[in-house]
């Protein structure tokens, strides 16, 4: 398991006044990202798409999720699935991309399997001894659909993920998320370690920094404030410093104050973050390739019943460029952070007040690892 040492995990582990980071080698060192993934990435559930991706039958789309080449389909039994795409003969991935078709043919050798993953053909298997074509399956996921995300989970008998999340979706049923659908989507390579980008997302502190022209004239870093939780999960609530929900989208009309004028960034451990204001989300999708790379999906997604709406394409490119600016200013600071892990003298840090949701990743963290108590 995870090589790291008793006093660098006890001062992890303490109460968050006097907590420290994690040490730099649980972000750099490839065999600790083999015991995560051993442990908790492989077996626990990931946001793949989002529903209306795949609305009609026969939609599909295709991602890497931790090495598994998948697809994501909405079979022809109106049913959402999600599957390894690999071919069960040689190897091959069965499609790539997205699109819309009820049988998925394997370029290689042609063996074809329906929206379900059954096999359906074999070509020339007549010969080959007990080979029933019938029988074959391409492998299954669980999966949930949570507010309009489809989630998956390749755990053999995984936990239901709906129950561990009451308190968190309480939290933001007045958004309606299940309304919302991506607009437009953004799409970034990064040569870091996967909890980089989930650690700035989850924290204001840096608004006084990268941030100091954008984000913190609007959300002020000291007004940040991060509720206790009862689940893997971590909410960053962000007040705006002057309520402003008169830009080109109304707000939506089921939020209260408190909520209509905020922005909340938010994070189901591991990495499923998504911020929310008063009128859109931004779902960014973490797809690790190792222990120092990602990629990386900022969706755009606006309520569905705004496409109606005068301008609403000029909004959409509008608010895509500020997520970008956004994402700009964080890249350099990534930059950095990365830099400075990967340097030999470098050591844990003291976490701040202000990065309660990073201590609560960071519990977590220890805990799945089984680090807690040795």
């Amino acid at each position: 398991m995870a090589d790291i040492n008793p006093e660098a995990r006890q001062r992890v582990t303490q109460p968050l006044a006097t907590a420290w980071t994690l040490p730099p080698s649980a972000y750099t060192s490839p065999s600790i990202y083999q015991d995560e993934t051993r442990a908790f990435l492989n077996d626990n559930w990931h946001a793949v798409a989002r529903i209306e991706q795949i609305s009609e039958r026969g939609d599909y789309l295709s991602l890497d999720l931790l090495g598994q080449p998948i697809m994501v389909v909405h079979g022809q039994d109106d049913e959402i699935r999600v599957m390894s795409r690999v071919c069960l003969h040689r190897a091959a991935p069965v499609v790539e991309g997205t699109g819309n078709r009820f049988v998925f043919t394997c370029p290689y050798h042609a063996w074809s399997y329906d929206t379900a993953g059954n096999l359906k053909r074999a070509p020339m298997m007549e010969d080959a001894d007990d080979f029933d074509e019938t029988g074959p399956r391409l492998p299954q996921a669980s999966v949930e659909i949570w507010n309009g995300f489809v989630m998956a989970n390749f755990a053999e008998h995984p936990t239901a993920l709906a129950p561990q999340l009451s308190t968190f979706t309480d939290y933001f049923a007045a958004f309606r998320l299940e309304n919302m659908e991506i607009a437009k989507t953004i799409d970034y390579e990064h040569n870091w370690n996967w909890k980089v980008v989930v650690e700035n997302f989850m924290e204001a502190y840096h608004h006084i920094g990268p941030h100091n022209q954008s984000l913190e004239p609007a959300y002020h870093a000291r007004d940040s404030k991060v509720p206790d939780n009862d689940g893997p999960w971590s909410i960053l609530h962000m007040p705006a410093a002057e309520p402003h929900h008169d830009g080109p989208l109304p707000p939506i009309e089921s939020l209260p104050d408190w909520q209509r004028d905020a922005l909340f960034a938010n994070v189901i451990f591991p990495m499923f973050i998504f911020a929310v204001n008063a009128n859109s989300m931004f779902w960014y999708q973490v797809l690790p390739k190792g222990p120092d790379e990602i990629d990386l999906k900022i969706h755009v997604c606006l309520p569905k019943a705004y496409r109606e709406l005068p301008g609403y394409d000029e909004v959409v490119e509008g608010t895509a460029a500020i997520a970008d600016m956004v994402h700009q200013e964080d890249i350099v600071a990534n930059d950095q952070v990365w830099a400075g892990l990967t340097a030999p003298l470098t050591q844990q840090g003291r976490l701040s007040p202000y990065e309660k949701s990073i201590w609560q990743l960071n519990q977590w963290w220890i805990s799945q690892l089984g680090l807690s108590a040795r």
